[in-house]
């Protein structure tokens, strides 16, 4: 009888504990502790492997391990390691320190406490490549275009058409995170429904992607949105994910394509301000042009028996050289609108914002001068399992 062959799991865990001179980079002291939490569990056996890092202001944790997704230990050591590095935040006077950390006590999982978690687990292939993406300065909803682009359009992902493997497409489920809900539909035959969804980043984010042909985990991304966890704005979600490549997946260069087109995410300034996200490898992972523009790293692993191989650091590349070039171009486009939209979000995106306090001081000096505007009335379509009806809201 065979035996069967143990899964593997990695936990990809963020949180901002505080920053060096604002908002810009995590300070190596920082670094330091958090390393050595997870050194300690690792000699206890409770992780396999890890890897510590920053982008921007946030302490990065890469984990791998044994135990599965949402595990107990696993989230106490995290967390453990997040507020050890806070501790040493609040010792060197950081600015922020301990920001996403929204309360002082562990209760078995750090999701709605603050980090943003992305995990996976699944039975390593012969050869298990990774990438795992980090974005500092903007929200979970950045990553719905490159996702898409990656395991839904030919454009991008050759392999859609020319791979076998690849060729039945792809499962999307998509969080409601006003709601709380979440639904799974299919690419291709899906295609222009997901759009409708995912267009709105700020509300739909795709949370796993997963190979239609048998099941198979392809990505995570976090979809912790701190502000409406924490009911107040305490940072913006600078989001984590995890992508499988190769055999049977993506190949790398088509995991990181969609990359190379800056597109605009909401984030930057005070998490108030749309701005391009720009790849850049951990070199220059560090935001200071108006607490901007948005950056993401892509580090690539390979995983052998759960432990780490690597990293590559995968947008350290000159071939990205004129991406970011756009990048600083629409930074400078969009930086001249100031407080205008669409650099500036709208007010119910906007972390911060003074609309109601100015609203409330002003509501005695507005006078009427014409007639009340009515809303027009938006015709809708409801589909139903019948039939379809046409309704008016």
């Amino acid at each position: 009888m065979s035996k069967e062959k143990p899964k593997t799991t990695i936990s990809v865990i963020k949180a901002d504990i505080g920053s060096l001179a604002g908002h810009h980079i995590v300070h190596p002291d920082c670094i330091a502790a958090a390393s050595r939490i997870l050194a300690e569990a690792k000699a206890k056996g409770i992780v396999v492997d890890y890897y510590v890092t920053n982008v921007g202001d946030d302490l990065q944790l890469i984990i791998t391990h044994r135990r599965g997704v949402d595990d107990a230990k696993i989230h106490e050591t995290a967390w453990n390691a997040f507020q050890e590095a806070a501790r040493v935040s609040k010792e060197l006077g950081l600015y922020a320190a301990g920001q996403d950390l929204l309360s002082d006590a562990f209760s078995g999982n750090v999701r709605g406490l603050g980090p943003g978690v992305a995990e996976m687990e699944f039975v390593e292939r012969p050869a298990e490549p990774i990438v795992v993406f980090m974005a500092d300065k903007t929200e979970p909803g950045a990553f719905n275009l490159p996702m898409f682009k990656i395991f839904a359009d030919p454009f991008n992902t050759a392999g859609l058409i020319i791979d076998p493997r690849l060729h039945g497409g792809f499962k999307f489920e998509i969080y409601d995170v006003f709601e709380g809900k979440a639904v799974i539909m299919n690419a291709p035959e899906e295609i222009y429904d997901i759009l409708a969804l995912i267009g709105t980043p700020s509300r739909y984010i795709i949370k796993r992607i997963y190979r239609k042909s048998d099941d198979e985990i392809a990505a995570v991304v976090s979809t912790e949105r701190l502000s409406l966890i924490a009911g107040r704005y305490v940072g913006k979600d600078d989001p984590v994910a995890v992508v499988r490549a190769q055999s049977g997946f993506p190949a790398v260069g088509e995991v990181l394509e969609p990359f190379a087109f800056p597109h605009l995410v909401a984030g930057w300034m005070r998490g108030s301000h749309h701005g391009p996200l720009m790849p850049v490898g951990l070199r220059h992972a560090k935001c200071t042009r108006f607490d901007g523009p948005p950056r993401v790293v892509a580090l690539g692993f390979q995983i052998k028996n759960a432990r780490l191989v690597g990293p590559a650091d995968l947008f350290d590349d000159p071939a990205f050289d004129e991406t970011r070039r756009l990048a600083q171009t629409i930074a400078d486009y969009i930086r001249r609108h100031g407080p205008f939209m669409p650099h500036r979000l709208g007010p119910e995106e906007m972390e911060y914002t003074t609309l109601p306090s100015v609203l409330e001081k002003l509501k005695d000096r507005f006078v009427e001068v014409g007639p009340k505007a009515v809303a027009p009335k938006v015709k809708t379509t409801m589909l139903t399992h019948e039939k379809k009806e046409e309704t008016t809201e």
